[in-house]
């Protein structure tokens, strides 16, 4: 009876979005297991894929006609039973592409490479034979540019030669070269004796291996000895040593050094909420904690003990932050009380360093993660707690496909682990704390900071007032009088401003004109480091016109402010100020968010100026001012959420001041200091911010009252996009039910990205049970379209409507 292998390809398409059935050759009958990665022939081509069962029927009548598996490259599975599992729940819950999820899953590195080739057939085509060079194969990539194309195209056709595709993987080993003591200690001291006094380099290098405790040495360890490469053929042509090339770790810390850490004394508060967590630990129960703590109230050393426990237990857990600029402290905090149990996952690791990271936690070297979004994926096997840091933030939710929430898949993960998740954050997202005030979450509560400090005094600046004074600075006079203070009193501030660039915009005095990008429906932003425009959404770049290209007049000017005019602004103001500046531009390079955090914690500037990047997780004792520069930018977008991050992103940054024995201090400037997510932010009184914002949702339909999904229609037909928004809607009337809620159709906010127009329908529904079904059908009627330049996405309980 044939053994058959159930395989999802790599082919992100609703069309095949399936298992197909493939023939397991003998040899590998007993190997291959659900899990494993192997190339499959699909068509023409060779495609990898992903074993998902084995079985030993199928739905064909005529097994003759099922193609064999070509090669394997796993020799164990590198997805577990779990993560199948999960990956089909995704599929079926999110309508996300099954492929599409396997390789969020795992690294780059181990998601394959495709190779074409041609095989010469006919041996008396003269002029193919003098093409392939006396070889049997010739790589697509050697004359896929030459001219030599089209005669390829008529000698397959005439069956002269065939075209391969073969499926490879892409991973690789880092290799260190090492050597090795092929001499017993006797043959050493009989060598050493046999050497005359002119062979100095081969006298030494001998003496070098009677001193080594251990048979192999690292050869640039030899080399800092004073031994040569020459020296080292040398004994290794007489058999003395053996030189080769060893595997070892990309370790990303192997250069940092970390000081032990013993837990910490927990208050009165911090102990009620551990031992809640580790009873349900103990008792093997999956339950989900809100822990809402205001700023500085220790919740990290409450997940650190906790996890302490879970290890106690013979457990393991996952530790996810929302920024990788959170990562460095969260490292340092994890690694030193926990050492070398730690993994650590996320966006800013090399792809070598993630794929050994990875095989690290799949090992079982590691007991526990840290790391960002994708990290809720990591191979544990034997998950005993997963905290999930700031759990408001948006950067949990991936907007790209696969879409997913770390939330939910923690959630799924606990129920199939039976462990607690602990979700942290002072200002708690709207729906969370909605599910803790009805029991399906357990809220549990920090209300102070450790050791009674006090949050630090918040003092709101009416930008207006300071316009009526004169005062067209980016600073108001009591911010920079605060600064000042700061700066001779020899202590810290962070000022934060929620843009990158120089300027927001520029503008022609004369005629109005505004640079837009050509590829979307948005202006150009002016970054004064190469004098050019860019944008933020498609990343064309353009020089900045000395004159307006409108009206040629020469009053062409930047408006708006951006994180380095604030730099050099404050620069004219306070000349010996020193500044880390930290945006999207300074920390693209790999490590920069750990380097520029570093010298700020070392004292090495006064000012850390930032975008939101700065605004939580950062821990310094020497900071005792926070500064906002303008509060009112999140409020300015057409999202129901906007009033919310406006709340948590100022919260969050003035938990930042004060924090260990100095006071601290915080200014808010904004044009609307009547607005009550600013006013209830100057006291961090969550509770009344949750009442009134709940008041307004209410009010308006939306979460937690509502459910949603965003239905998008993308195209670079402006009319076809039109046309098929319309289309969906109509259909999306006739078949949900009345009591649902369709806003739309409508162009999305940001009518135009990468020359593709956007379209949008938002549904708001209460129950709504046969949604998934329907729009799987739109899904499936516009697939064929997806040629066309048309695509169609579904987002549940969207993050952004932009």
């Amino acid at each position: 009876m044939p053994i058959i292998a159930k395989v999802i390809v790599d082919t992100p398409a609703m069309t095949v979005d399936r298992p197909f059935d493939y023939l397991i050759p003998e040899q590998w009958q007993d190997v291959i297991l659900p899990g494993m990665r192997v190339a499959v022939p699909f068509g023409p081509r060779q495609l990898l894929g992903y074993v998902v069962a084995v079985a030993d029927v199928t739905a064909l009548t005529d097994t003759k006609k099922l193609k064999e598996i070509v090669d394997i490259f796993d020799v164990r599975p590198v997805l577990t039973p779990e993560m199948l599992a999960l990956g089909e729940w995704m599929a079926q819950d999110s309508l996300n592409f099954r492929i599409s999820i396997f390789q969020t899953m795992l690294p780059n590195l181990m998601r394959g490479s495709y190779e074409k080739y041609f095989v010469l057939k006919n041996w008396d085509n003269t002029a193919a034979v003098k093409l392939f060079e006396g070889s049997e194969t010739l790589d697509w990539k050697a004359v896929k540019d030459s001219e030599f194309v089209t005669a390829l195209q008529r000698w397959i056709q005439a069956g002269d030669i065939e075209t391969v595709y073969r499926v490879s993987s892409k991973e690789t080993k880092k290799t260190k070269r090492a050597l090795k003591n092929c001499l017993t200690e006797t043959e050493l001291i009989a060598s050493l004796e046999s050497l005359g006094n002119q062979a100095k380099a081969q006298r030494k290098c001998l003496a070098m291996l009677l001193e080594l405790e251990a048979t192999e040495l690292w050869v640039d360890e030899a080399k800092a000895r004073g031994i040569s490469d020459a020296v080292l053929r040398s004994v290794a042509e007489k058999g003395w040593v053996t030189i080769f090339s060893k595997e070892i770790d990309r370790d990303p810390y192997a250069n940092h050094h970390f000081e032990k850490s013993e837990p910490l004394d927990l208050t009165t508060d911090q102990e009620t909420v551990f031992q809640r967590i580790f009873e349900v630990q103990r008792e093997k129960i999956a339950k989900t904690f809100l822990l809402h703590g205001v700023t500085g109230s220790g919740k990290t050393e409450v997940y650190l003990q906790t996890i302490a426990e879970a290890l106690k237990l013979g457990k393991q857990a996952i530790m996810l932050v929302p920024e990788i600029a959170l990562t460095p402290q969260m490292v340092e905090r994890f690694k030193s009380r926990f050492g070398k149990k730690v993994a650590v996952l996320h966006s800013a690791l090399s792809a070598g360093e993630r794929l050994d990271e990875w095989q690290k936690i799949e090992r079982e070297e590691a007991d526990i993660v840290v790391g960002a979004r994708s990290a809720i994926f990591a191979p544990l096997t034997n998950i005993g707690l997963i905290i999930i840091d700031e759990e408001h933030e948006a950067t949990y939710k991936q907007e790209d496909y696969p879409r997913y929430h770390a939330r939910e898949v923690a959630l799924w993960r606990a129920q199939h682990h039976q462990c607690p998740v602990v979700l942290g954050s002072a200002t708690p997202n709207v729906e969370s704390f909605a599910r803790a005030t009805k029991g399906v979450y357990e809220l549990l509560e920090l209300p102070e900071r450790v050791n009674n400090r006090p949050l630090p005094t918040v003092e709101i600046v009416d930008l207006k007032d300071e316009l009526r004074q004169g005062n067209t600075s980016s600073f108001s006079t009591v911010l920079l009088d605060k600064i000042k203070d700061r700066q001779q009193k020899g202590e810290q501030t962070v000022l934060m401003l929620n843009r990158r660039g120089f300027a927001s915009f520029v503008m022609c005095r004369d005629c109005g004109f505004v640079p837009e990008c050509p590829n979307c429906s948005i202006t150009l932003t002016y970054h004064k480091l190469r004098h050019q425009l860019k944008c933020h959404y498609c990343g064309h770049q353009a020089p900045m016109p000395p004159q307006c290209p409108s009206c040629q007049s020469e009053h062409i000017r930047q408006y708006g402010t951006g994180t380095q005019k604030i730099e050099e602004e404050l620069l004219e103001l306070l000349p010996d100020i020193r500044i880390i500046r930290m945006d999207v531009d300074t920390t693209s390079r790999k490590g920069a968010h750990e380097k520029l955090l570093t010298a700020f914690g070392n004292g090495e500037a006064d000012i850390l100026l930032g975008t939101q990047m700065i605004a939580k997780g950062l821990d310094f004792p020497n900071i005792t001012l926070v500064g906002v520069l303008n509060a009112d930018t999140a409020l300015n977008v057409p999202d129901f959420r906007a009033s919310e991050r406006t709340f948590q992103l100022l919260t969050q940054v003035s938990g930042r001041a004060g924090r260990h024995q100095l006071l601290g201090e915080v200014v808010i400037q904004t044009f609307n200091p009547d607005h009550y997510s600013i006013q209830l932010a100057q006291y961090q009184n969550y509770i009344a911010f949750y009442n009134q914002e709940m008041g307004l949702r209410k009010l308006t339909g939306y979460p937690p009252y509502y459910l949603t999904a965003l239905i998008q229609v993308t195209s670079t037909d402006e009319r076809k996009g039109e046309e098929t928004i319309a289309n969906i809607t109509g259909f999306l009337k006739r078949e949900l039910n009345e009591q649902t809620i369709l806003l739309g159709p409508t162009p999305a906010p940001i009518a135009k990205i990468k020359n593709r127009y956007r379209y949008q329908c938002l549904i708001k529904y209460k129950v709504e049970p046969n949604l998934r079904d329907v729009l799987r059908r739109v899904l499936e009627t516009y697939q064929k379209e997806i040629r066309n330049g048309l695509t169609v996405s579904i987002d549940f309980e969207p993050y952004t409507m932009m």
